[in-house]
C-alpha cells in the first residue's frame, strides 16, 4: 500500500519507474521517491542519493521513519558516485536544471555507472532541451514526456531507455514532424526544442507554456529595440524569427486540435 504523498510533479515521475525495478534517486531530499516507489512495487530496492548534509540527513530520517532502512540504501555523494555499476536498472532524477543532469549522466557514463540501466526518468526545471539533446547524443531514446503545471510552475518529465534495447529509434522519435497537412514541419532542432511526444499530442499547460515563451522573447526584443549597438540589430533579427516560427507551430497544433 502506498502510504506516501507525493506531489503531482513526483507522482508522474513515480509512475515512469517500471514495476520491480532497483532504483537509484539521485537528489532524493527526504527520499519520498524512493518510499513510494517501495510501497508501491514500482522498486524492491532503492539508493537515496544526496550530495549535502542538510538533505542527505533528511533522507536518513524519512527512510528510518518509513521503516525502510533494509530496502533504501541512503547515500551522500555527488550523483552517480553513490553507485556501483550495474547496481540498479532505473534512476530518476528530479527537480534540477537539464543542464546539471545531463553533466550527472555524462559523469556516472564516463565511470560505467549507467551499466544495466534500462530507464530514465527525468524532471528537469529548466533546460529540457538540452536534456533531449544529451539523451540523443548519447544512445537514449525518449518513449514519453509529461508536461504539467503546479503551484504556479510548469514541469517537463522525460522518460528514456537505451535506443540498444530495439523498441524504438531516435530517428523515429525525431524525424520531420508535419503539422496543420504540412503547412508547417517541425524539424529535428524544433523537436528537440519543444519536446516531440509533447508536439504530437499537445495539452493546455503546453500551449501556456510556449505563450509564455513568446512574451519572454517580445520582453528581449523590447529591450534590444532601445539598444544602439550594432549587433543589436542581429539579435532582433533572430529573435523576431524565432517569435513567428514558435508562433506558427502553435497555430497549427491549434487547427490540428479542430
Amino acid at each position: 500500500m502506498n502510504n506516501t504523498k507525493l506531489s503531482e510533479r513526483l507522482q508522474l515521475v513515480l509512475e515512469q519507474i517500471p514495476q520491480g525495478s532497483r532504483l537509484a534517486d539521485i537528489g532524493s531530499d527526504h527520499a519520498l521517491l524512493p518510499v513510494a516507489a517501495l510501497e508501491s512495487g514500482r522498486a524492491v530496492f532503492a539508493v537515496a542519493g544526496e550530495v549535502n548534509e542538510g538533505p542527505f540527513e533528511a533522507a536518513r530520517r524519512g527512510v528510518a521513519e518509513a521503516g525502510k532502512g533494509k530496502v533504501i540504501s541512503v547515500r551522500r555523494g555527488d550523483g552517480l558516485e553513490v553507485l556501483e555499476p550495474g547496481e540498479v536498472d532505473s534512476i530518476t532524477i528530479a527537480g534540477m536544471g537539464g543542464s546539471l543532469i545531463a553533466a550527472i549522466l555524462d559523469r556516472g557514463r564516463q565511470q560505467g555507472k549507467l551499466e544495466g540501466v534500462t530507464t530514465l526518468s527525468l524532471q528537469p526545471n529548466v533546460g529540457e532541451d538540452t536534456l533531449r539533446r544529451w539523451l540523443l547524443e548519447h544512445g537514449w531514446v525518449l518513449t514519453a514526456e509529461h508536461i504539467l503545471e503546479e503551484d504556479g510552475k510548469i514541469y517537463e518529465i522525460l522518460t528514456a531507455v537505451p535506443e540498444a534495447a530495439g523498441t524504438l529509434t531516435n530517428a523515429e522519435v525525431y524525424s520531420d514532424l508535419k503539422l496543420a497537412g504540412g503547412e508547417v514541419v517541425c524539424s529535428k532542432e524544433r523537436l528537440i526544442q519543444m519536446g516531440p511526444w509533447l508536439l504530437r499530442s499537445p495539452n493546455d499547460v503546453f500551449f501556456d507554456k510556449w505563450q509564455g515563451e513568446i512574451r519572454k522573447l517580445e520582453s528581449i526584443l523590447a529591450s534590444l529595440s532601445r539598444s544602439e549597438l550594432p549587433s543589436a540589430e542581429d539579435k532582433r533579427k533572430v529573435i523576431t524569427g524565432q517569435i513567428k516560427e514558435i508562433t506558427e507551430v502553435l497555430e497549427c497544433l491549434r487547427k490540428d486540435k479542430l
